[in-house]
């Protein structure tokens, strides 16, 4: 077999093994690994493909990133300020139609902005959101879809896991990325709280009966001081100081850490043994990361050996697609994948195929970061993977919500993301303007 022969199969194997439930790193690093084998003819040369995938891996600087903003997300989860938000933008909605999810939209925004996850999102506000919306008589799939449609900012929104991951795959700066995503992921927003006003007047059979309390909570100045101010603090420094060039990605991670760690202490919302927990999943969390993008590594070496970024960009180049056929060929990949696979195996198995042919066209692969996860954070709401849905089904304490609902529910907040990156696709200064 010639070489792109073996990496086409290589990568059909990798696919399979995921599906199949082997552990990700483990299927890219194994597959590479024979791959380079048998291209080569020679183990010795695999290990050194691997000697130094590992090294150059593990001494990236900008690598601090990742432990840093785990444990500011996890600080803030467990000191309970995405649930204070939430209560505050709820007093703010709840007297209009459909208030209750706009506030849940709003507040998973300002939560992403400093957790950087999906899934703490979605198992935080299926707790505090989903009961809130049944209580007052909301349709039950419209209550989970809404927490499904607006958990998937935690990886727009910066600091976002998966725009670190894009940043190292892609050899990019990790805060351009963040940049990046600041207004992409406002704009997912504004388009949420929008389409809700719009379905609780058109569609009002999906939104609920939607009772109105007829008390609404007055919060003191000092209360509403105490549930909104340290978790704008936390994004002012984190954002604000990457944005004004005052602090690196690194600094702002670490300084958002102390903060949120300080906030934690100061408000007694941590136990000792809450922040050794806190210490051991960030450890856990981050292995998992860096143990990945190692292993990630290794496999766009693998396919630089073997050519096969190279041959894609001929072939596709021979039918004339153009921009916008190869941008539809590559969406419609990335939501076939987001089907059966998780947001990082899309991002670490597809973006080394198609970077070659990004930078020969002479995109902006900031730009087209920001694609690439949008595209790949649909699959997070669509079956059969669909993992927010699974969290929300799995943290839900109401067992008459089926996984159907949570998936019909969160349906018309993966169109309303398929419209937002088609938006960005014909307009690549929205996500790029900011950068400069």
């Amino acid at each position: 077999m010639s070489p792109v022969e073996i990496g086409i199969l290589s990568v059909i194997a990798i696919v399979t093994l995921i599906y199949l439930g082997v552990y990700i790193p483990v299927a890219l690093g194994l597959v590479s690994f024979v791959s380079i084998w048998l291209i080569s003819g020679k183990a010795i040369l695999a290990f050194n493909f691997l000697k130094v995938a590992v090294g150059d891996g593990v001494t990236e600087y900008e690598f601090a990133t990742i432990p840093l903003f785990t444990a500011m997300g996890l600080l803030v989860s467990k000191s309970g300020l995405g649930t204070d938000i939430y209560v505050v933008l709820n007093q703010v909605f709840r007297r209009i139609a459909g208030g209750i999810g706009m506030a849940t939209v709003g507040a998973n925004a300002i939560f992403a902005a400093v957790t950087g996850s999906s899934i703490a999102s979605a198992s935080v506000f299926t707790r505090i959101s989903v009961p809130e919306m049944l209580r007052f008589n909301y349709n039950p799939r419209f209550a989970v879809g809404v927490v499904a449609g607006s958990s998937v900012l935690g990886m727009i929104i910066p600091p976002s896991a998966m725009l670190i991951i894009y940043a190292f795959v892609a050899e990019q700066s990790v805060g351009q990325m963040f940049l990046a995503g600041i207004v992409p992921g406002l704009i997912l927003t504004v388009v949420y709280i929008i389409a809700i006003l719009l379905m609780a007047k058109f569609w009002p059979s999906f939104i609920g009966e939607n009772t109105q309390p007829d008390t609404a909570q007055h919060f003191t100045i000092g209360e509403l001081a105490d549930k909104t101010v340290p978790i704008a603090v936390l994004i002012v420094l984190v954002l604000g100081g990457i944005y004004t060039g005052w602090l690196t990605p690194v600094e702002a991670g670490a300084a958002g850490a102390l903060l949120a760690l300080l906030m934690s202490v100061a408000r007694r919302r941590i136990s000792w043994k809450g922040l050794w927990e806190t210490a051991l999943e960030t450890g856990h969390i981050t292995a998992s990361i860096l143990f990945l993008i190692t292993m990630a590594s290794l496999y766009s070496r693998m396919l630089g050996f073997a050519g096969l970024p190279n041959e894609l960009d001929a072939l596709l180049n021979s039918y004339n697609f153009g921009f916008a056929g190869i941008m539809v060929i590559y969406v419609v990949l990335m939501l076939f994948l987001g089907t059966l696979l998780d947001t990082a195996s899309i991002i670490l198995i597809v973006v080394p195929l198609f970077i070659t042919l990004m930078e020969s066209m002479g995109l902006n692969l900031i730009w087209f970061g920001i694609i690439t996860v949008i595209g790949a954070e649909i699959g997070l709401l669509t079956p059969p993977l669909g993992i927010s849905c699974f969290v929300i089904k799995a943290t839900l304490s109401d067992t008459d919500i089926t996984l159907k609902d949570v998936f019909m529910g969160a349906l018309p907040f993966a169109g309303l993301m398929l419209g937002v990156l088609i938006l960005l696709i014909n307009f690549p200064i929205i996500s790029t303007f900011i950068l400069n």
